[in-house]
């Protein structure tokens, strides 16, 4: 199935600092040609097709009783969110996106774009709020993200694997509980909720998972 994404239009511009990788994985031997088979495709690869960055969400390897085998996927448009159902032939070499990625610091909003620094060169980046995606929803000005770019646009964000950061919003502490295992939801300072123990109060420092919204335990001041 043909998507028509679209990609930025802007002037491309290279991120400072990037270091440019092919997304893994990926077989030494042809990283000069930039392909991969199909039958290499995990989760999380990320393939070029129709001038935009896709990456694969959902495979699987169909080996029919009569016929060719081939590898059922549900891939996600990087830059627009767009998932569709795409089918390959078993072994067919596909192009792998090329991607940059460098880490910046989130320094301040202006309008709906987020912006970014190199603090070594402070060259600015900008992401829109539907590039950034969930992501926002844990970002904190002086934050180092990892900006991931292709052809020079920024595409995304991703976010360290835990941050810390201070609850905003929550019913009451109950001191003494911390055997019972029970939860409530909490608000944090970037907005983002999460479900944290009944002894935590309002001003206290809690470390989250930001792939899963969990809980990890309490910082001290």
């Amino acid at each position: 199935m043909r998507s028509s994404a679209e990609i930025p239009t802007e002037s491309p511009r290279r991120t400072p600092g990037a270091e440019r990788t092919l997304a893994q994985p990926y077989d030494p031997l042809n990283r000069s040609a930039g392909m991969i088979s199909s039958n290499d495709f995990r989760t999380g690869t990320t393939i070029e097709l129709d001038g935009a960055v896709w990456r694969v969400v959902e495979f699987l390897h169909v080996k029919p009783g009569k016929g060719s085998a081939f590898v059922r996927t549900k891939l996600k448009a990087v830059q627009t969110g767009s998932v569709v159902d795409k089918t390959f032939r078993a072994g067919e070499m596909v192009p792998q996106a090329l991607l940059e990625k460098a880490t910046l610091q989130h320094t301040y909003m202006e309008g709906e774009d987020f912006v970014f620094m190199d603090m070594s060169s402070y060259e600015e980046t900008r992401l829109t709020a539907q590039q950034i995606g969930e992501s926002r929803k844990y970002l904190k000005e002086g934050m180092e993200v990892s900006v991931v770019s292709w052809n020079e646009k920024p595409l995304e964000v991703e976010l360290p694997n835990s941050v810390v950061l201070e609850i905003t919003q929550t019913d009451p502490g109950v001191k003494g509980d911390t055997a019972t295992g029970g939860t409530k939801p909490a608000i944090l300072e970037t907005g983002a909720q999460v479900m944290v123990p009944l002894f935590l109060s309002i001003g206290e420092k809690i470390k989250v998972d930001t792939r899963n919204d969990s809980y990890l335990g309490r910082e001290s001041s």
